[in-house]
């Protein structure tokens, strides 16, 4: 079976959550709120479709202070949407918020985004055992909306029973993964240079056969114009050869009648002959 392609038309929808996501209005209000209402903002941000980065709202001062007291469990909740992952919350769910149906499909939807920055074709059984479900069928539905709701771009791939990531949204990052954020840009930058080192190779490697083969076809030309020349010349040279020998070999022209002289003996002759 042919792998299931569940691209977008635009690829570059993932962009957009960069400049103009919904989260701001939640920044917004939780600028004034205290206590019991930014408890509430909480649940609404959890719900609210098309939110799936929180780092600007943790910053917030009066959500900060949600991280003790009676609302901790709303700070943790925000956090571990931030940061976490479904299996994360299966594990400790005491420290947490009940979720909604709507949440926790939410929660497994970063997961998959989470699992999609460690490996490109994540199988199907990682998926299983980190989001908790028991059959394919429910697990592919949930793929599907993934990447319906932006999330991640990719394909399923049913004969090899893997989903193949292209692109996935990035979540929030810790200022404790800073470090190996840095690492993994410098690794990069690395890659690139020896890669740019290889072209630049190519290049002046392609220059250098581009040039010898100009050279080389300069001189066949200029071979060409020569022995055009030589031929030439020598053509010339056999036209003019046999034109003299033709004028040298020629017969001299027969006298004509006019002016003719006869031998005396002859004309005795001719004489008896006629009296």
């Amino acid at each position: 079976m042919n792998p299931m392609s569940m691209d977008r038309d635009e690829p570059s929808s993932l962009l957009s959550f960069s400049t103009n996501h919904p989260l701001e209005q939640f920044v917004l209000l939780a600028k004034g709120a205290k206590g019991s209402a930014c408890a509430e903002l909480i649940k609404q941000v959890l719900d609210a479709p098309g939110v799936h980065v929180f780092g600007e709202l943790l910053e917030m001062p009066n959500i900060k202070e949600l991280e003790v007291g009676t609302y901790a469990p709303h700070f943790r909740t925000l956090n571990l949407f931030a940061y976490g992952t479904y299996k994360d919350y299966l594990e400790n769910k005491s420290d947490y918020l009940e979720l909604t149906p709507a949440q926790c499909k939410k929660l497994q939807h970063l997961t998959i985004a989470t699992l999609a920055t460690q490996e490109k074709c994540i199988p199907y059984s990682v998926l299983l055992k980190e989001l908790d479900i028991k059959n394919v069928r429910d697990l592919e539905d949930l793929i599907i909306e993934a990447i319906y709701a932006d999330i991640i771009h990719g394909k399923l791939d049913q004969e090899c029973k893997r989903v193949e990531v292209d692109v996935a949204l990035g979540r929030d990052a810790r200022l404790e993964d800073a470090a190996s954020i840095a690492d993994v840009l410098a690794d990069w930058c690395n890659a690139c240079e020896t890669v740019l080192s290889s072209v630049d190779r190519h290049i002046q490697r392609a220059n250098h056969h581009k040039q010898r083969a100009i050279r080389h076809q300069q001189a066949i030309e200029q071979e060409i114009i020569y022995i055009k020349k030589t031929l030439k010349t020598q053509a010339e040279s056999e036209d003019s050869a046999s034109g003299g020998c033709t004028e040298t070999h020629s017969a001299p022209k027969k006298n004509s009648g006019k002016g003719k002289t006869h031998h005396p003996r002859n004309a005795a002759k001719f004489w008896q002959k006629n009296t």
